[in-house]
């Protein structure tokens, strides 16, 4: 009878081993990859000329959206080369102060001009209330005109918010990576200007500012580059 040699019994196991390795080593290989696309994603804003007056006054919006020091907040955000100003009301020092903050740290900004101003609370003194009585009826006048802007939660927005509320969802859509898209509201009334790289995208922004709560009609205004970075 023929005796297998040694090499003969190793060389199965061997094989094996090396398979699972191979195996084990492009499985491994997976998570690294899409890592590495999705860092590529976050990053591609913060490069270069990727990073558009556009896309920084968006993202300042979408952060200000979750931020509890900030509700009923009414701000709006400019920004030219890099430059940002805060322009409106915030509900108290605390909020002012973190408004800036966020601006402050996104990519970008070079700088953050405070405009900000902290709205009268409910709590003003006696001599306040004497002196106030034109900017009381003011406030009731307004406070109609938020009545109107009121969305499917039945609370009034303000411009301001319903601006940031659109520019978080316009941060988060792949279709408008790369867009420069600027975002003017009036009384409910949003205007888009600027450019995106597609006409899919176009449609795309203004699908999402039209089923945006508080907003009342769409102008859009965007122009399809697909140069546009």
């Amino acid at each position: 009878m023929k005796r297998m040699g040694l090499s003969g019994i190793v060389a199965v196991p061997v094989l094996l081993l090396a398979t699972a390795s191979f195996a084990s080593a492009q499985e491994g290989a997976k998570p690294a990859t899409r890592e590495a696309a999705q860092s590529a994603k976050d990053t591609a804003h913060k490069t270069g000329n990727a990073i558009t007056d556009g896309w920084i006054t968006m993202k300042v919006h979408s952060q200000f959206v979750p931020e509890d020091a900030l509700k009923d907040s009414d701000i709006d955000v400019d920004t030219v080369h890099g430059v940002v100003t805060l322009n409106g009301t915030v509900a108290s020092a605390a909020g002012k102060t973190r408004a800036v903050a966020i601006a402050k740290a996104t990519d970008g900004v070079t700088s953050v001009t405070d405009k900000l101003r902290i709205a009268a609370t409910p709590d003003m003194t006696t001599a306040a209330k004497q002196a106030g009585h034109d900017a009381a009826d003011k406030t009731r006048e307004a406070g109609r005109d938020a009545k109107n802007a009121t969305g499917t939660a039945g609370k009034a927005m303000s411009d301001g918010w319903i601006k940031s509320k659109i520019a978080s969802q316009y941060v988060t859509e792949d279709s408008l990576d790369n867009s420069d898209i600027d975002i003017d509201i009036t009384r409910g009334a949003v205007v888009l200007k600027g450019a995106v790289r597609t006409a899919g995208a176009r449609t795309r922004a203004e699908t999402i500012a039209k089923a945006t709560d508080g907003v009342k009609s769409v102008t859009n205004n965007l122009k399809v580059d697909p140069a546009v970075k």
